[in-house]
């Protein structure tokens, strides 16, 4: 019956290969391969199987959608280990073609994490999962479109992903890589967007720190007001009347005045033990993101203040596929089909099908 396909929780029920004469590790169209692996990529395996039934009239087992999505999740990921190697070795990375238009855009820039449930024991759904954070990036060139009100608002042009399921010596020369397809070293302004996970800010840092305005997400830092004021006041209305005051002058080019009446704070003797260490932790975010949170001047340059665009990328990249019920992934499996699905956010799947017609290779025009 062949493997079990990531995610699925029992036996796979009596494939009908045999019936229909492939036997495994058979070569199929590469009509049929490249329609089952694009199923694969956003329903479960079983379900992509009986969906390729219903379009092509042919039936094959969800194993051999696993099989499939594997070897060209391979083909892929030695693609990638390729271009990163000559990235390493100094050579120049090839850039995607841009309109004028396009290049003349500023380039957007926003990375995240989410948690992915992961097998703990080989080749089986059972046992506790293992939750690992998938790293994603979004690159895109910031445009804009009118509402019906006719109000501009933005809108991400040339959308872009990276992935990875590791740690940070993984994520960043892949996000670097992106970049120079991206011809960010060109762009007129390129913008950095993320939460204050220290992480991530090393990405901007060593991806983009000579060339980015950064911009730490609003909300997050709001967030960060709202600890020190749990902390500085005791009652709900209190509390409430103090975030309220001081996010405003976070918002509206105060965001010195933020920092100051915290640093004021801290050298009190108003508070002690965990409340003056949850103060001190604020007061140390705003310092260190102090050039980071100045919201008004951003919003002048039509610059995004919050990093919602990364973590919608979260959501319907990996969310939406990876987090089903009873959902457990072996490191193999995440990774083929995750760098499938990037791969056809990115505009590059069909690359990995070089004989099938053009005529079937059709994108949504919304990831252009």
């Amino acid at each position: 019956m062949g493997r079990c396909p990531s995610g699925c929780k029992g036996p796979l029920s009596v494939p009908l290969d045999v019936a229909l004469g492939i036997v495994p590790h058979q070569n199929s169209s590469d009509e049929l391969v490249r329609l089952g692996c694009l199923l694969s990529l956003f329903v479960p395996y079983e379900l992509a199987a009986w969906l390729l039934g219903q379009f092509s009239g042919l039936q094959v087992s969800a194993s051999s959608l696993w099989n499939w999505v594997e070897q060209q999740g391979n083909t892929a990921l030695a693609e990638l280990s390729e271009q990163l190697a000559q990235q390493q070795a100094g050579q120049p990375v090839i850039s995607e073609i841009l309109t004028d238009a396009l290049a003349a855009l500023p380039l957007v820039v926003a990375a995240d994490g989410v948690m992915v449930p992961m097998r703990s024991q080989p080749k089986t759904p059972k046992g506790k999962v293992i939750w690992r954070e998938v790293k994603v990036a979004i690159l895109a060139r910031l445009g804009e479109r009118l509402t019906g009100a006719g109000k501009p608002v933005v809108k991400l042009k040339h959308r872009r992903l990276v992935a990875v399921l590791g740690d940070l010596e993984a994520f960043i020369p892949q996000v670097t890589l992106e970049a120079r397809k991206q011809s960010f070293e060109s762009a007129p302004k390129v913008i950095w967007l993320s939460d204050g996970g220290r992480g991530f800010w090393r990405v901007y840092r060593q991806c983009f720190g000579r060339c980015a305005v950064a911009v730490l997400d609003f909300y997050h830092a709001a967030g960060h007001l709202w600890r020190a004021a749990t902390v500085l006041l005791t009652t709900k209305a209190d509390q409430l009347e103090w975030f309220e005051r001081w996010r405003h002058a976070l918002r509206h080019g105060q965001h010195s005045s933020v920092l100051a009446m915290l640093t004021v704070l801290v050298n009190t003797e108003l508070l002690s033990g965990k409340s003056l260490q949850t103060l001190v932790q604020v007061q140390a975010y705003f310092q260190r993101h102090h050039a980071h949170i100045r919201y008004q001047h951003f919003e002048r340059q039509q610059i995004p203040l919050g990093s919602g665009l990364v973590e919608s990328a979260c959501k319907w990249l990996i969310q939406q596929r990876f987090k089903g019920v009873g959902m457990r992934w072996s490191e193999e499996g995440l990774d083929h089909l995750l760098i499938l699905r990037v791969a056809w956010v990115n505009q590059r799947f069909d690359d990995l099908f070089p004989l099938v017609p053009s005529s079937v290779l059709k994108h949504p025009s919304h990831n252009t």
